[in-house]
C-alpha cells in the first residue's frame, strides 16, 4: 500500500491526502496536551474516543443543517473530512465561567454567565492563543465583518445544540471551543465548522456531582482521561453495547 501524505500534523491529530480531491483523511492520535503543549502525555484510548465522539456531534450538527467538514468515520482513529481553509482562530463559547475567565476576571469558576460569552483567540501557539477582539480580526483581515456575524451565528446554534445534547445526559456545557473553515462551491464561500468537537475542546461537569469529565482532568492531574472521556461516550450511547473493551485503539493505516 503506497505510503500517504501527510498534510498537518497538530498536537491531537493528523491530516492527510483524502482519496478525492477536496477530502482529507483526519487522524486522531493519543497525545495529550496543557498548556500550549508544555504538558504532555500518551493517553492510551484517547483518540479512539474523540474521533468516535467527534463523529457523533458532528453528526448530529448535520442532521440539524449546521455545516461542518465530516464526511464519514473511516475507522476507529481516522475519519473522512472535506478540505477547508481554517480562519486563524479559536472561537470560545463560554456559558459558566471557569478556567481562564476565572483568573483573568476573578468570577468564581461555576458563576452561570448572564448569556453564552464569545471570545476569540488568534491561534499561534508561539503567542499562546491571544485573546483577541473582534476589531483586530477585521482589521488585519483574518475575517470579514460579515465573515464575524456569520460565526457568531453558527458558534450560537452549535451552542443550542451541545448545550442540550449535554444536559439530556446529566453533563453541564460550561463552555468548549470550535474552529471555522471555508469552503467555495464554485465562486460561492461559505463557513462551516471543523476541526473537532470532544472532550479535547469542551469543558463539561456532571451536572450533580461537578465532576470533571473534560480535558481539565489532565491539566490538574484529577484522574484518568480515558475514564472521564469513557463516562461521556458511556452516557450519549456512542461505546459499544459491550463496554469500553472495544474501544482499545486499533491503528488502520
Amino acid at each position: 500500500m503506497a505510503r500517504r501524505k501527510k498534510i498537518y500534523e497538530g498536537k491531537a491529530k493528523t491530516l492527510y491526502e483524502g482519496p478525492e480531491p477536496g477530502t482529507l483523511v483526519q487522524y486522531f492520535k493519543d497525545d495529550a496536551t496543557a498548556f500550549n503543549a508544555e504538558k504532555k502525555a500518551t493517553i492510551e484510548g484517547k483518540g479512539v474516543l474523540n474521533n468516535r465522539l467527534s463523529e457523533f456531534f458532528m453528526t448530529g450538527l448535520t442532521n440539524l443543517g449546521i455545516p461542518n467538514h465530516f464526511i464519514k468515520r473511516l475507522n476507529m482513529r481516522e475519519q473522512l473530512i472535506r478540505q477547508c481553509e481554517i480562519v486563524p482562530l479559536e472561537v470560545i463559547v463560554r456559558n459558566f465561567a471557569a478556567g481562564s475567565m476565572s483568573k483573568r476576571l476573578g468570577i468564581e469558576e461555576g458563576t452561570r454567565l448572564p448569556r453564552p460569552i464569545i471570545e476569540f483567540s488568534y491561534k499561534d501557539d508561539a503567542l499562546g492563543d491571544p485573546l483577541v477582539p473582534e476589531e483586530y480580526i477585521i482589521a488585519f483581515g483574518w475575517a470579514s465583518q460579515q465573515d464575524m456575524d456569520d460565526i457568531v451565528a453558527l458558534a450560537l446554534r452549535v451552542n443550542d445544540y451541545m448545550s442540550g445534547v449535554m444536559y439530556g445526559v446529566g453533563i453541564k456545557l460550561v463552555d468548549f471551543k470550535i474552529e471555522i473553515g471555508r469552503v467555495w462551491d464554485g465562486d460561492f464561500m461559505r463557513l462551516i465548522v471543523a476541526d473537532e468537537i470532544s472532550p479535547d475542546s469542551c469543558r463539561l461537569w456532571d451536572i450533580e456531582s461537578g465532576q470533571k469529565l473534560d480535558k481539565d482532568v489532565f491539566r490538574r492531574d484529577l484522574g484518568s482521561l480515558t475514564d472521564a472521556y469513557t463516562e461521556v461516550a458511556r452516557r450519549l450511547g456512542v461505546l459499544p453495547t459491550n463496554g469500553p473493551a472495544q474501544m482499545k485503539p486499533t491503528l488502520i493505516n
